[in-house]
């Protein structure tokens, strides 16, 4: 039978044993944590009771064994991202229609008229004809049927407030210079009949023209593709109209922007222009080219 001093002294050492064992546990734990690793966690066996009696060396070895378990660790489950959107299918390109062919408004009638632009200052009535004859596959230059005007180049007789007292007849020629001013004036124009003389000659023997045309007699001729010269003013101005005596009597209707063009269209409402003075085509209505024609008496020459 062991003595009582014995078995005390067995005790103190396994106490001395267990505060050693504890002590080294803490230290590691306190390492661990300023070292930033987690502190190892000793799973106990759910059926494991606790240590009692003396320290023996089988309990001895299941401590050590205690303190040195791994820690637990700790799993996250790993949640992957949701996939990218999708790009959008892109809608199917719209097949683009095709252009729709121009059409003309029904009750319009368009001629086939050349656009010239007149070569001369004041020569716009010859142009205007030069166009007229080329509709009908006649060509000509300005120059050439110009020289069929037989013009007058004396200068006017001037009365007071700028107005012509007595000039030349243009009824009969080209009156003035062609290449001078119509406001000054050095030049002016001429009137129908040497036109309606070089359109017979030139091609086209039916052509008329006169004075106090119906505006309904022209836009008939036009229906009919025949296109018309037509004296208005220029740029369809409504400036002072006087009358001046030619040397042979007659009484002559004149203004400074006297012009001429050719209507080569005709709808329901509008005529259309071929301007010799600066060689462009363009609709104007009925109701400025009838109120502007009508100060030159409603004169006109029908090309066929």
């Amino acid at each position: 039978m062991p003595r009582a001093g014995s078995s005390l002294r067995h005790v103190e050492r396994a106490v001395i044993v267990t505060v050693l064992l504890v002590s080294a546990a803490g230290t590691l734990t306190l390492g661990n944590a300023i070292e930033g690793r987690p502190a190892p966690i000793s799973m106990a066996p759910e059926a494991m009771l606790p240590i009692t009696g003396l320290l023996t060396a089988s309990n001895h070895k299941l401590m050590r064994q205690e303190a040195a378990a791994s820690p637990a660790s700790v799993y996250v489950q790993y949640v992957p991202p949701p996939p990218p959107t999708p790009a959008p299918t892109p809608a199917p390109a719209r097949a683009k229609a095709a252009p729709m062919p121009w059409s003309q408004p029904a009750g319009w009638v368009t001629i086939p008229v050349p656009i010239y632009r007149q070569a001369m200052v004041l020569d716009c009535e010859t142009s205007a004809l030069r166009m007229g004859l080329a509709t009908f596959g006649h060509f000509y230059s300005d120059s050439g049927l110009f020289g069929y005007e037989n013009p007058d180049t004396r200068a006017p007789v001037m009365g007071p407030n700028h107005t012509v007292v007595q000039w030349g007849d243009p009824y009969a020629n080209f009156v003035g210079n062609v290449n001078g001013s119509d406001w000054t004036p050095t030049g002016y124009g001429i009137y129908y009949p040497p036109i309606v003389n070089i359109a017979r000659s030139h091609g086209l023997p039916n052509t008329t023209g006169g004075e106090g045309y119906a505006p309904s007699t022209v836009y008939a001729a036009l229906k009919a593709h025949h296109p018309v010269e037509a004296w208005v003013e220029t740029n369809w101005m409504r400036p002072w109209v006087g009358v001046w005596t030619a040397w042979d009597g007659r009484r002559v209707r004149y203004s400074y922007v006297e012009h001429a063009v050719v209507l080569s269209g005709v709808s329901d409402t509008m005529v259309r222009v071929n301007d010799p003075l600066h060689g462009t085509q363009y609709w104007i209505s009925k109701s400025t080219f009838e109120t502007v024609w009508r100060d030159f008496n409603d004169m006109a020459v029908i090309f066929q």
